[in-house]
């Protein structure tokens, strides 16, 4: 099992959002899978500290949110309580996790549960991650048999809350502090550089500096109004630092060639950790919502 510690950072919109993103970003910059389990931790705390789930996070827990397909399993309430049934994909820290935020189906609609990762009620299911990139984060389907769980707020709680959002941009923070570890090789092989490659070193600089700004403007707005919501800030946050994160990771390419992709496990290894976890942006759909947004609310630049 992964022995990776679980990050104690500030909670979003309580005035140090900066300095809980600033966290993540150095969790990425070090390592993107230990950084994705962090993050994922992170985010959970904030979501039970937001819904009001008790008691606090206690030492020796590794807390995950697996929310991805909310419909691929379903809560029945019978008389000893929740249990969950189904099996439910991309769960990152499969064996890692003790316990886990999961989205569900119920009769009244998609609630929230916490569960204890526990056999035999949840059981990852092997060769459902066979990923080059993030490899490490073990996320990995996980089948729920009859899993004993609590509701965590109502139908609806886990994205209706403003923190869905808080939480959205702390994932673009962990891809800054990925696409600073990549541009960090071309940084220290300065002094080798050609021409071309000092251009694409000024480039990366560039693209790096949009990035931070997007990501400081953020944590301002969020402790300056910690219950709006940033539906559109998110969207324009992650999709900017998705922008910058691929195009370092193909100005590095271009500057340095093969070489460190070949002869750099490490590097090679964030390049391909990277181009993995930038996935988890919808692309397009998330500028369609963004256009959307800007034409429905008649929102201005």
């Amino acid at each position: 099992m992964l022995i990776i510690e679980t990050p104690d950072l500030p909670l979003p919109g309580h005035g140090r959002t900066l300095e809980r993103l600033r966290g993540l970003t150095a969790l990425g910059r070090a390592d993107l899978v230990a950084a994705r389990l962090g993050e994922g931790h992170a985010d959970a705390v904030a979501i039970r500290a937001e819904l009001g789930d008790g008691p606090p996070t206690r030492p020796g827990e590794r807390w995950g949110v697996w929310a991805a397909a909310p419909s691929s399993v379903r809560a029945e309430h019978g008389p000893g309580g929740w249990r969950l049934t189904g099996d439910r994909p991309w769960c990152s820290g499969a064996e890692w996790c003790t316990d886990a935020l999961v989205t569900a189906a119920a009769p009244d609609g998609i609630r929230l549960f916490a569960v204890r990762n526990e056999r035999p009620f949840l059981r990852p299911l092997d060769g459902t991650w066979p990923a080059v990139g993030m490899a490490g984060s073990d996320s990995r389907t996980i089948r729920f048999t009859d899993a004993p769980a609590r509701a965590v707020g109502g139908v609806g709680s886990y994205v209706d809350r403003p923190g869905f959002w808080h939480g959205g941009i702390g994932v673009a923070a962990v891809w800054y502090g990925g696409a600073l570890g990549v541009a960090d090789k071309l940084r220290y092989s300065a002094k080798e550089l050609s021409p071309h490659a000092l251009a694409h070193l000024g480039a990366v600089d560039v693209a790096l500096g949009a990035a931070r700004c997007v990501l400081a403007e953020a944590a301002a707005a969020i402790d300056a109004a910690p219950a709006e919501d940033q539906h559109r800030r998110a969207l324009t946050v992650r999709a900017t630092v998705e922008q910058v994160a691929t195009s370092v990771i193909d100005r590095v390419g271009r500057a340095l060639g093969a070489g460190p992709l070949c002869q750099d496990a490490g590097h090679a290894r964030r390049v391909a950790d990277l181009t993995v976890y930038l996935r988890q942006s919808h692309a397009e759909s998330d500028l369609e919502q963004l256009g959307r947004l800007l034409i429905d609310e008649d929102l201005s630049w």
